[in-house]
């Protein structure tokens, strides 16, 4: 997916998406402390700003902003060799300040 998503499930997809991604990251960076270890020292942090955005997306509280997300201030400084996924945190966020990629007719 090049550009933002189209439709709310599409970006409900790109959170689920993600959380997927930092909990693999996790069991790599568990599994090798010595070439990983600098992942784990961001990722619960990371985690806990992902989580809340996908329950705000679940009880209905979630709004798009104009504002970075919270998590944008541990992933931009972040290597993608240490957040491999971090293009796609970077779509989450872009998605949350431009909004939906909707195509007028």
């Amino acid at each position: 997916m090049l550009g933002r998503p189209k439709t709310p499930e599409q970006y409900v997809d790109l959170v689920d998406q993600a959380l997927f991604e930092i909990d693999d990251l996790r069991l790599a960076a568990e599994y090798d402390m010595d070439s990983m270890g600098a992942a784990t020292e961001f990722l619960d942090e990371l985690e806990q700003d992902v989580r809340r955005l996908r329950e705000s997306m679940a009880d209905g509280s979630y709004r798009f902003g104009k504002d970075n997300l919270p998590f944008v201030k541990v992933v931009e400084p972040q290597d993608e060799r240490v957040l491999p996924f971090k293009q796609l945190l970077l779509k989450i966020n872009e998605t949350h300040i431009h909004g939906l990629d909707v195509e007028d007719d």
